[in-house]
């Protein structure tokens, strides 16, 4: 049956690559994290926004319609905080920089009719056994909750005041910040250094109960992912809730439902069961982290993609895409494709399931590494989609956009009141039709702007309707057309 699947991808995947199709509807992410990034605190306030607006313009370009960006690479924060220290990865010593790098990603991107995700990482805290934590830090006023493993300072997983504390972090940014989502990547229980235990042996004999220790591992960080789904959704139900896990779940040589590889297991050395959150409905999309080539031999893209898209369960999959090596492959079997990204980006659009992909690391696209950002921007991502609705939190759509109408080079319309609700109007899609033309608006082509703003300004004659967008990106019905003539 897997073979089937496989072959049944790859020949619609040709298919797909023959006509050129590129979808209406599809979350194209990118993550811009800022661990071990030297140039934030290297640059001043102005050089960093200068440098940031540079790199959503290039993922922009490329067709991305969404930013991953990491605010809390290391128990600390990219933005003001009373519970965490400055990160030092923009100032020394918990040092006010002097701007709020958040609060200007997220007007920044929503400027550009993109989403900005909130990246957290939740337990890691150190990186090195040297560094040195501000006096500020949460570690200074309750070492209980942390533990040393492999030289590496983490928050201990079974301690309810790290659920807690982690808890009211990401309470915070959700109050305080109008972002479009929470995400977590794949460090849960660290990864295992070979011959090391994780040092939680106080904090089991204290809270384990007799349960199986993995059982009771996964159990903590069951907990913490069905707390903050709870808190978000309480606090503002249109924020969405992602994670991005490693990108095997378990072999199936350890479990009958687990896809054929021989990889580290996230069930087993991560303790991150994923398919539970989906299941119970924990988080509103999952992006597993495929980063291997095509037919690598322990971990195959074509096997794991088949797998993750027939377990999806439910919730948006989105699949993360690692830039480098999708660049250095060249394809399989008859292609002359001189990388794998075609063949990827293929296999994707052509599973039931699978509602997008996100690139690995975003400066790689940028940087248009081996030409993948003109790639993106001539071929696969040349056409403006629209991010995913998400129908199980809101599926209403908006009322018509009011009040369209031409004003020399402009078209305005009516901007509707904002209700704090899922059902809230944030953005408006342009679209452009040629005299005569039907209008149809999954034409991906017609679509000229995704704005926040409630004016266009027209550079090309055509026939012009507007929609509205809500939060969760429900689209309304277009306005009557208005047609443009110069």
């Amino acid at each position: 049956m897997k073979k089937t699947h496989i072959v049944i991808l790859l020949i619609l995947s040709c298919v797909i690559s023959a006509f050129g199709l590129n979808p209406k509807r599809e979350f194209r992410g990118a993550w811009l994290h800022t661990v071990f990034q030297d140039q934030y605190k290297r640059q001043n306030e102005q050089q960093n926004k200068a440098y940031l607006c540079a790199q959503l313009d290039s993922l922009q370009a490329a067709g991305c319609n969404a930013v991953i960006f990491q605010v809390r690479p290391q128990a600390d924060a990219f933005y003001p905080s009373e519970l965490e220290p400055w990160s030092r990865f923009i100032s020394d010593n918990g040092r006010n920089p002097g701007w709020d790098p958040l609060q200007f990603m997220i007007d920044q991107t929503h400027a550009r009719g993109m989403e900005l995700h909130a990246w957290l990482n939740p337990y890691r805290v150190t990186s090195n056994s040297k560094q040195v934590l501000p006096k500020s830090h949460i570690y200074h006023k309750h070492p209980e909750w942390f533990v040393k493993y492999d030289g590496k300072l983490y928050f201990d997983p079974g301690m309810p005041g790290s659920i807690d504390f982690i808890t009211k972090v990401v309470k915070d940014i959700v109050s305080r910040y109008d972002i479009d989502g929470i995400h977590f990547d794949d460090y849960f229980y660290p990864y295992p250094v070979k011959g090391k235990e994780f040092p939680d042996a106080k904090s089991y004999a204290r809270y384990g109960k007799g349960k199986n220790r993995n059982d009771w591992r996964r159990e903590n960080v069951d907990k913490l992912i069905e707390t903050l789904h709870k808190e978000i959704k309480a606090a503002k139900p249109w924020v969405i809730f992602g994670v991005s896990p490693f990108g095997i779940w378990r072999n199936k040589s350890s479990d009958s439902r687990g896809s054929e590889t021989n990889g580290l297991q996230n069930y087993d050395a991560l303790y991150a069961d994923v398919l539970l959150w989906v299941e119970k409905g924990w988080v509103d999309y999952l992006m597993p982290q495929l980063y291997w080539d095509l037919e690598h031999k322990a971990a195959s893209y074509l096997t794991l993609v088949d797998w993750w898209n027939r377990n999806a369960g439910g919730r948006h999959l989105y699949v993360g895409q690692d830039v480098d090596r999708t660049m250095k492959f060249a394809d399989i079997g008859y292609s002359t494709e001189k990388s794998q990204l075609r063949h990827k980006i293929n296999l994707t659009r052509n599973a039931d399931n699978i509602q997008g992909n996100c690139w690995w690391p975003g400066y790689l696209i940028t940087k248009n590494t081996a030409g993948v950002a003109d790639s993106l921007k001539i071929d696969f991502q040349a056409t403006i989609s629209l991010v995913p609705e998400y129908p199980w939190i809101s599926s209403k759509r908006p009322a018509k956009v009011k009040g369209l109408k031409k004003t020399g080079d402009k078209l305005i319309w009516n901007k509707p009141k904002i209700h704090s609700k899922a059902d809230d109007v944030v953005k408006f899609v342009v679209y452009r039709f040629e005299p005569g033309e039907e209008i149809d608006l999954e034409n991906t082509e017609a679509i000229e702007s995704v704005t926040p703003n409630n004016e266009f300004i027209t550079e090309y004659p055509g026939v012009y309707v507007v929609t509205a967008l809500s939060r969760v990106n429900c689209e309304s019905d277009p306005t009557a057309p208005i047609t443009v003539n110069f």
